[in-house]
């Protein structure tokens, strides 16, 4: 049962194409958070973030977004809701102006005070058009248009990709000023884990349509390690401890599922930190051994 203190709720979720499923997932994004969505090429990502904005409809499962029903209450739940995606959706004619004036007649509750402030903030010339902008210009467009709506739910899908690391640490900072009320969250979908390292809260991680890894990202980043040792090392090494396995020629490399039980069990052999990408990367190769 979702809690009114949880943005976004969603229980058993699943999604049959066929050629793919999207499969029982859960996760629960209190306010004031952000929930970093990671895992490969076709993991299921943006199926889920689909089924969050009502464009693909859910085989099983439920998704309530600030305790609305997403299905029954879309309307609703779309006005409280905005959307980043990794392609400008605005035409390459139009100006920010331009964009303003339409979405003012097309958003209630936009904010046309807001979306200018965010345009001088973000340095974007209200007068140049879209097709002369680069890559970032538009993601700071799209990142002033929705926050211009002051939306309760953003959900970015790969918005950040592609950046360079001064413009993603500027939109980054927008999102933190966006949750720091506590009354709204963000769910980002990135292939760069070191911004969901900065920013994110929670983290789940999607391998084949399931959830593999899911949790408080300083949590997961405690539990897990690295470990680094010969082929005979790792022999001697229960597997149900392991995550994920590498096999050099010279050396072996293993993702730790818990850090302070494989060292309590195997004192000789180091465990260093994990990052998220080395979840995400020994995970989606733990058939390797």
């Amino acid at each position: 049962m979702s809690s009114y203190d949880d943005a976004v709720s969603v229980s058993h979720l699943t999604k049959d194409y066929g050629v793919f499923r999207l499969e029982d997932v859960s996760m629960t994004v209190p306010k004031g958070t952000v929930m970093g969505l990671i895992g490969e090429n076709g993991a299921g990502k943006s199926t889920f973030l689909r089924c969050l904005l009502g464009l693909a409809h859910p085989d099983a499962g439920e998704i309530r977004i600030l305790g609305m029903d997403a299905a029954g209450q879309r309307r609703e739940v779309l006005a409280r809701t905005a959307v980043v995606l990794d392609e400008c959706p605005f035409h390459e004619r139009m100006t920010p102006r331009m964009v303003g004036v339409v979405l003012g007649g097309a958003c209630p509750g936009w904010d046309e005070t807001e979306f200018r402030t965010l345009l001088e903030e973000l340095e974007l010339p209200a007068d140049k058009t879209v097709k002369e902008f680069s890559r970032g210009m538009k993601m700071k467009l799209s990142m002033a248009a929705a926050l211009a709506r002051h939306p309760q739910v953003l959900l970015l899908d790969e918005a950040t990709s592609g950046l360079d690391p001064v413009v993603r640490d500027h939109l980054l900072d927008k999102l933190r000023d966006f949750i720091s009320d506590g009354e709204r969250a963000v769910i980002l979908s990135s292939h760069i884990t070191s911004d969901l390292e900065k920013l994110a809260d929670y983290v789940t991680y999607l391998h084949r349509g399931r959830v593999t890894a899911q949790g408080a990202k300083d949590e997961l980043l405690e539990s897990y390690g690295r470990l680094a040792c010969t082929r005979a090392e790792l022999a001697e090494v229960d597997p149900a401890l392991l995550a994920g396995t590498r096999i050099g020629q010279f050396q072996c490399e293993a993702l730790v599922r818990d850090k302070a039980a494989f060292r309590r069990r195997y004192p000789g052999l180091p465990v260093d930190p994990a990052s998220l990408e080395d979840i995400m990367v020994f995970t989606a190769g733990r058939d390797e051994r």
